[in-house]
């Protein structure tokens, strides 16, 4: 779908004047939503088939630099994606003080070599203060406080300074994300969630990392195949879900931020 197709399918009433972006968060459309949720909305049906780089093209040219990017580090394929299109964007790192070596290290390498700008957010308590208030080992007792405490809140904080988020969630990750779109209304932090590469399959994800010459955390290799706090993270058998070595044995597969 050509860039030009795409900009016809919204309506002038869905836009706005970016030097007031947070006019958009009040007004509403004809059916009393708020504009950025209908935006989302139609966003959502006009990008279905759309390319990964047609997504991220709409949502640099919607949002500008009100656009962020998460990532953790475990390769930099939509970082790449995104420094194309919109070089200099923000790419949010949530550092939970947790992460193994080498994701810190991937951190450090996409700084250098691709053209964005990594923020490395951190919790508002240090491991040793939340050891202090909570007790040691907070992720094996309670895997779900831990995690908001150390990801979901410091990401909410974060993306208060932006309209929308391009995020790397996939289809086929995990049930919870099997009917996720390429574009989505976060209701709940009040924002434009992107999904450029939701209908990507692993292989295809692979495909494009050879192709580019993409950085990988070099915990994949080492069968590690999706990585987050390196307390909660277990090398997984070959041809195992990739993501069961997160929080393996507790029956938790996501950490709020996408729930």
């Amino acid at each position: 779908m050509a860039m030009s197709q795409l900009h016809k399918v919204f309506p002038a009433t869905l836009c706005w004047d970016r030097s007031s972006p947070h006019d958009v968060r009040s007004p509403t459309d004809l059916e009393g939503r708020p504009r950025m949720e209908q935006l989302a909305a139609q966003a959502a049906e006009a990008l279905a088939d759309a390319t990964a780089e047609e997504i991220v093209q709409w949502a640099a040219d919607t949002f500008d630099d009100r656009l962020c990017l998460t990532s953790s580090m475990t390769d930099a394929v939509l970082i790449r994606l995104a420094s194309l299109v919109q070089p200099g964007i923000d790419v949010i790192f949530l550092d939970t003080g947790y992460h193994f070596a080498e994701t810190i290290g991937t951190r450090d390498a996409v700084a250098v070599v691709y053209p964005v700008n990594v923020v490395s957010v951190t919790p508002e308590r240090t491991v040793a203060g939340q050891d202090a208030e909570f007790g040691p080992r907070l992720y094996e007792r309670d895997p779900d406080l831990c995690c908001n405490m150390r990801k979901v809140q410091p990401l909410e904080r974060t993306l208060r300074q932006y309209d929308a988020w391009i995020t790397g969630v996939r289809r086929d990750e995990t049930p919870a994300r099997r009917h996720a779109k390429p574009v989505e209304w976060d209701a709940r932090r009040q924002l434009v969630k992107v999904n450029p590469i939701v209908s990507w399959t692993q292989d295809q994800v692979d495909d494009y990392i050879t192709e580019h010459g993409i950085l990988v955390n070099p915990l994949v290799s080492e069968g590690y195949p999706s990585i987050g706090c390196a307390t909660c993270t277990l090398r997984i058998e070959p041809g195992a879900d990739p993501r069961s070595g997160r929080w393996a044995g507790t029956g938790k597969s996501e950490c709020g931020i996408h729930d």
